[in-house]
């Protein structure tokens, strides 16, 4: 017993100690989960996905703006070629919330503001800037009065700050990009008035401007030399970066090459959905509802009831479909990945172009997006016209009402347009009804008061319904890709890497830039994400496992790894080895130049000929650049040194080779008149103007001390 209590007496400390070590090394893993974009215990306590100037980005409100940036992009997909990648929707809300925070800084140091006093002066008034008289204006004017109407935008502020979830976080971001927009215009306002065009400078420049030369000069390029003959060492290059290191700061990165095995279809996939497509012909040579025919047999081009002109069939055999008997079927053809099967179901003679006037009432809120009941638009509808009906201004309630930017301010007017450019429903009554007719037409896009107002010209017109199969890679050929990819894969090193595809004929792809740890793509592989996260958690040499990225295996290599700081040797050769080459190549020309001190002769030495420029009074002091010879601002310095009217000049090293000149003459223009003069003034002013207005956000951010660690998460 003694033993024990021995024990437990003098092992309680060692316990405690045990027990106090495990919990700190419980929270240190938790913390490393964290920092991988888990929610460990410490992880909670620091949750910014990034600092500007000290200041944190959280984590919470940056994927809450993420999420409605996200839902916005749905919303107008539409608008997009493709759909946004998560990465790049990541990446615009980041970008923003940095220009935000540091502008913002910015704007406090100047003491820039915008109140709530002036926001709400914004949405009462009856300025063109109010967003609620922007697009669907006409639901807050009063109709009495023509103006805004005050107690709906009262009513309509409250509802947005009722909202919850993502309609609310809208209305915080609708007012906050309001407030931006404010600042900016004061800000902007600042540098407009920063722009400062003395008087001394406006004279200097005139005089410039007034003197002009004309020269004879011999220009020897610098590719008199083969770049063959001339070796750029490693020292001279180290020698280059030490004299110039601002040029070669570079940030974190890595350097990569890959391999892409394409997962796309084979040849047998071809053939097979080709032969699938053959398969359909009969039955819709047969078939009379091809709305519900091309529904059936899943067509990737829906049925299109409208009846197009030849200049709009974008079909690649659009020559022969037009030449073929209503009841047709023609195909198969490729287009755009499929098989495509086209009948030709009806052809009628149209006129080409209408003209119409109209008023768009509509099914959504414009400012917020919040559906508008079908039964109230259509009332509004049924008023606006009985009111046009009864005498009423259709431009005055076009202006008023309608929520089509392209046209309320025309009185709702569209000149002459072909035949198939508007929506099918108004497509229709604008082509098919006589001068003069009115209506109401409901699109997707809200019901339309119209008024047709004449048609021109006439054509053919074709109604061509198309069956297209897409062209798919079958499961084996995707096997197959997939397990070339996991082969190479399994070569571990550079060198075991390279036998392979050599022996097996691969492409390796070396990418030219380095890759930075946030990167979320890789030139046409959008979603490489997993790809840019592996590079930064290997080591030099490694090679990766398979990534399956935009219908391609892709299998990788780190080749550097890419330390902040300056660039080495091997970095900076690229953008280096020219500069020095032609710097080499400019003093072995200019030897032989100095020994051919005449232009005759240096001509002669390189088999040249001697020519001239300035006889047409452009080679003035403050050039740009020389007619037919480019931007060589030591060139046209020299031309206007007085030493060189009388003996050849010394050569003289330029961007594209070596030169030597004899002026001909220094000559002095009329003066301008004043108006000119005057308009030289505003021109030079509204340039500072926008030099001024276009780098200012670079210089700003260019001091900021920005921390991005978006890669611990996502």
């Amino acid at each position: 017993m003694q033993i024990i209590q021995t024990i437990r007496d003098k092992g309680a400390a060692v316990v405690i100690a045990v027990i106090a070590l495990s919990l700190i090394g419980f929270l240190l893993m938790d913390a490393k989960s964290g920092s991988k974009g888990g929610g460990g215990f410490l992880n909670s306590l620091n949750s910014s996905v990034g600092k500007v100037n000290g200041v944190a980005i959280e984590k919470a409100e940056f994927e809450q703006k993420v999420k409605t940036t996200e839902a916005n992009s749905e919303k107008q997909q539409q608008q997009y070629q493709r759909k946004p990648s998560a990465g790049e929707i990541r990446d615009q809300v980041w970008q923003g919330m940095v220009f935000q925070t540091i502008f913002t800084q910015e704007a406090q140091k100047l003491g820039i503001g915008y109140s709530s006093g002036e926001l709400s002066s914004l949405f009462y008034s009856n300025s063109p800037e109010n967003p609620f008289l922007q697009g669907g204006g006409g639901t807050f004017i009063d109709p009495a009065t023509g103006k805004l109407d005050p107690l709906k935008v009262t009513q309509k502020i409250s509802e947005m700050k009722k909202a919850k979830g993502d309609e609310a976080e809208s209305y915080n971001q609708f007012t906050e990009q309001l407030r931006m927009q404010n600042m900016q215009q004061k800000y902007y306002a600042l540098l407009n008035a920063s722009a400062y065009y003395p008087t001394w400078m406006q004279e200097t420049d005139k005089e410039a401007s007034k003197n002009f030369a004309s020269i004879s000069y011999v220009a020897v390029p610098y590719s008199v030399i083969s770049d063959s003959t001339i070796t750029v060492s490693d020292n001279e290059i180290s020698n280059y970066i030490d004299k110039h290191k601002k040029l070669f700061k570079q940030e974190e990165g890595r350097m990569i090459s890959y391999v892409s095995f394409s997962q796309s279809p084979s040849a047998a996939d071809s053939a097979r959905t080709k032969q699938s497509t053959e398969a359909l012909k009969a039955a819709m040579a047969t078939e009379t509802n091809m709305a519900g025919f091309t529904a059936k047999n899943l067509s990737t081009i829906p049925f299109d009831s409208l009846y197009l002109p030849k200049s709009k069939i974008t079909s690649p055999v659009a020559d022969t479909l037009t030449k073929l008997p209503v009841g047709t079927v023609y195909g198969p053809y490729v287009d755009r990945g499929s098989y495509v099967l086209a009948k030709i179901v009806d052809t009628k003679v149209t006129p080409d172009s209408a003209k119409a006037r109209h008023i768009l009432i509509p099914l959504a809120d414009p400012q917020t997006g919040q559906p508008i009941p079908d039964s109230v638009a259509k009332k509004q509808a049924d008023s606006i016209l009985a009111a046009i009906n009864g005498g009423a201004d259709f431009a005055a309630l076009a202006k008023q009402y309608s929520s089509d930017p392209g046209s309320k301010d025309k009185g709702g007017f569209y000149d002459f347009f072909e035949y198939g450019k508007m929506t099918p429903e108004f497509n229709d009554f604008a082509f098919n009804k006589p001068a003069g007719t009115r209506g109401i037409v409901k699109t997707s896009y809200g019901y339309h008061i119209m008024e047709a107002m004449g048609q021109k010209g006439s054509s053919t017109k074709y109604k061509i319904a198309y069956v297209g199969q897409e062209i798919i890679q079958s499961p084996e050929t995707v096997g197959q890709a997939n397990n070339n990819a996991t082969r190479l894969s399994g070569e571990k090193s550079g060198k075991e890497m390279d036998a392979y595809i050599a022996k097996n004929g691969l492409q390796k792809i070396t990418w030219p830039s380095p890759l930075k740890e946030n990167d979320f793509q890789l030139g046409q592989l959008e979603d490489a994400r997993a790809l840019v996260k592996w590079v930064f958690d290997a080591k030099e040499g490694d090679v990766s496992d398979v990534f399956n990225i935009n219908g391609q295996f892709i299998v990788a290599i780190l080749d550097k790894v890419q330390n902040e700081g300056t660039a080495d040797v091997k970095s900076a050769r690229r953008m280096v080895e020219g500069v020095i080459r032609n710097q080499k190549k400019a003093e072995a020309i200019s030897k032989n130049l100095a020994a051919n001190p005449t232009l005759d002769g240096a001509a002669a030495f390189y088999k040249v000929m001697v020519k001239t420029a300035g006889q047409d009074s452009s080679l003035v002091f403050n050039s740009a650049f020389i007619k037919e010879i480019g931007e060589e601002p030591k060139l046209i310095g020299a031309s206007f040194n007085k030493d060189y009217q009388t003996k050849v000049s010394a050569p003289i090293v330029g961007n594209n080779g070596v030169y030597i000149i004899k002026v001909n003459s220094v000559g002095t223009k009329a003066d301008i008149t004043p108006e000119a003069a005057a308009a030289q003034i505003t021109q030079q002013i509204t340039t500072l103007r926008n030099q001024a207005g276009s780098g200012w956000y670079e210089g700003l951010k260019s001091q900021a001390t920005i921390k991005d660690n978006r890669s611990k998460y996502y």
